[in-house]
């Protein structure tokens, strides 16, 4: 690992001369997207590396403002006979682990399974007796491996079980899995992913966290108990449950709008979490309306209003605001709301708040909304 260019290059020089240079970022696709190249000479890594940190890398999976590339990974340059792909992870269908194993590695998975899904062989694994090393050996014979290459394929495979389990993760995957000259197999490059429920119990792993390859906006909502995933549209929705923000944000789309976010107060957030949640959501510059939808059953109906109205005070927001709510101190709420004096739409169905919603956000980017041109 490098985290200059002056590293690289000497990383390079240890390595013989000869390396490939990986940027490291939480995504995939980085070859195509220029995040990993191969450098002749220690003088080489050394500039692709200045060329790369620093820079934001944009691929398939990181969206349109990429991600930071704080560090780079110096590797030895091999010659691989062959490229294999060996993955684990849960198959929602049988509700238990599954080991994947495919002739077609250094490829995008996803991409084989759209276009040839016969070319990637699976087996199930049973969690009581765990993958038996009789089903690792088929998988590996399958992937026409000469016999002492199958041998630690099926060390390789009972590995990623044990690995997958013990540190309870929802992916483990190697692509590629490489077969050297000698029949020897080297795993090239490896992803991890772990379950964020399962964190607590694995500080190990929890301590290994890079927030600067996460949304500097999601961080902050994790480290206050909130659950939000920007999407990128303009209408805003600070929901309790997921269902319902699930059911919120289908409705913008039905209704021809964009969801910015998906935000979840959960049963019972107090004031301040729904002052913080107000604060991620208004951050967001591409917000151009925002939509509270609320069903208090643990939560507080009156809870909602009072941050609502401390913040827009607060802040002079002017993004226009679309409330429903039923439910926990609903009549309370109300009154504090209307009392306020400041710019909220009330909506009680559910199908109209929406259309609101998408209407005063395409207002707002300067575009007619649907009900100004059905009037036309």
């Amino acid at each position: 690992m490098a985290k200059t260019a002056v590293e690289a290059g000497e990383a390079a020089r240890q390595l013989g001369g000869r390396a490939v240079i990986k940027a490291q970022v939480h995504a995939g696709g980085r070859g195509k997207a220029g995040g990993i190249k191969v450098a002749e000479t220690p003088a080489e890594a050394e500039k692709i590396a200045r060329d790369l940190l620093g820079t934001r890398l944009t691929t398939h999976q990181t969206g349109p403002d990429g991600l930071p590339v704080n560090a780079v990974l110096v590797e030895e340059a091999i010659q691989a006979e062959k490229e294999l792909y060996l993955g684990m992870l849960l198959d929602t269908l049988t509700r238990a682990p599954v080991m994947m194993a495919s002739e077609a590695g250094g490829m995008e998975i996803e991409d084989v399974a759209a276009k040839s899904p016969q070319k990637i062989m699976k087996q199930q694994v049973n969690l009581v007796t765990g993958l038996m090393p009789n089903q690792a050996r088929i998988l590996s014979y399958r992937l026409n491996l000469p016999g002492e290459s199958v041998r630690q394929a099926t060390e390789m495979m009972v590995g990623i079980y044990r690995l997958f389990m013990e540190k309870e993760c929802s992916l483990v995957e190697i692509n590629p899995l490489v077969v050297l000259k000698d029949g020897k197999l080297l795993a090239l490059d490896v992803k991890v992913n772990f379950d964020d429920n399962a964190l607590p119990r694995h500080q190990d792993v929890a301590q290994l966290r890079d927030s600067s390859q996460e949304d500097p906006s999601e961080v902050a909502a994790g480290d206050i108990g909130l659950n939000y995933v920007k999407i990128g549209g303009n209408v805003g929705c600070l929901v309790n449950g997921a269902g319902l923000a699930m059911a919120t944000m289908d409705l913008i789309k039905l209704a021809g709008g964009e969801p910015a976010n998906f935000l979840d107060l959960g049963g019972g957030a107090n004031e301040e979490q729904v002052a913080s949640a107000l604060k991620i959501l208004l951050a967001d510059p591409k917000v151009k309306a925002a939509w509270i939808n609320v069903f208090g059953g643990i939560q507080r109906c009156d809870a909602v209003a009072k941050a609502l109205v401390w913040v827009l005070k607060e802040r002079e927001v002017k993004v226009p605001f679309i409330v429903r709510m039923n439910g926990t101190n609903l009549k309370e709420a109300m009154q504090i709301l209307e009392e306020s004096g400041l710019n909220i739409t009330f909506e009680a169905d559910l199908v109209k708040a929406a259309e609101t919603a998408v209407s005063m956000a395409k207002r707002g980017e300067g575009a007619p909304d649907r009900d100004a041109r059905e009037r036309k």
